[in-house]
């Protein structure tokens, strides 16, 4: 079955493109046709951006640190220096680094969560908008998670809540810009392991008991009781991110087999 092209002739940036969910939305978005600007701070994403050529396709790997204002100003002028502009901005940077009730965390943990899971999305939004806002047109799409009601990780679900009230507020200042902006709160996920760990450190058996809690609490708050797929969580970032979603902004919509975080 072909991809229909829905991203033909549009720069489509995806941040965190190097691993799970954002390689995914990479290689997607890259198969109906887009111009994809991939970002990470992992050199594994030219192997990404690389996939992609390989296969006929349009592609750049940037490796900024969007935990920084400047990170994400230099990834968006490296991509409206090469292009002309941003149609489409995914922001995917983000994930627990560490799991463990809240009064366990230490206060740099609790900050780092903070600058890993908000701020690259808070500066991509702010570095995109005059691009977009001198054309009148664009799209973002947020990467959030149900985890803003879950267990073991508040620093992360703190963020994340961050990630949807961003979306809700931005879109409606924009609206009248011709930019949508929503979200996709994602569920448990199934992913290979990841080559580029957040948390090198090895878990203790402690750590590896709260983490399975976190797993057991995703698993039993889905009424489908299962994790879902790298694709699953790829369609619906897509959709929002395509014109078949033309009318739908402000929203943040849930992928968690019914979980609505």
């Amino acid at each position: 079955m072909t991809a229909p092209m829905r991203f033909a002739e549009r720069v489509v940036i995806v941040t965190g493109a190097a691993q799970g969910i954002g390689r995914g939305v990479a290689l997607a978005a890259a198969e109906e046709g887009a111009t994809v600007v991939l970002a990470d701070r992992a050199a594994l994403v030219h192997e990404v951006a690389g996939e992609i050529t390989a296969r006929g396709g349009r592609a750049m790997a940037v490796t900024p640190d969007l935990e920084t204002a400047e990170g994400a100003r230099s990834m968006v002028a490296a991509a409206h220096e090469a292009h002309g502009r941003v149609d489409v901005l995914i922001n995917n940077v983000g994930g627990t680094i560490w799991a463990k009730p809240f009064e366990a965390y230490q206060d740099e943990q609790i900050e780092a969560e903070i600058r890993r899971s908000l701020f690259p999305t808070l500066w991509c939004c702010r570095a995109v908008l005059p691009l977009m806002i001198e054309r009148r047109k664009g799209v973002i799409v947020n990467v959030s998670s149900i985890a803003t009601r879950g267990i073991y990780r508040i620093p992360y679900s703190a963020a994340k809540g961050g990630v949807n009230a961003l979306t809700a507020s931005l879109a409606f200042e924009q609206a009248g810009n011709g930019i949508r902006v929503n979200a996709v709160a994602t569920g448990g996920t199934e992913a290979p392991p990841r080559q580029v760990p957040r948390n090198p450190a090895p878990m203790s058996p402690q750590e590896e008991r709260w983490y399975q809690g976190i797993v057991d609490q995703t698993v039993a708050s889905s009424l489908m009781h299962r994790y879902g797929t790298i694709d699953e969580q790829v369609r619906a970032i897509l959709f929002l991110a395509s014109d078949e979603a033309s009318y739908i902004t402000g929203s943040v919509l849930p992928v968690g087999g019914g979980d609505q975080g």
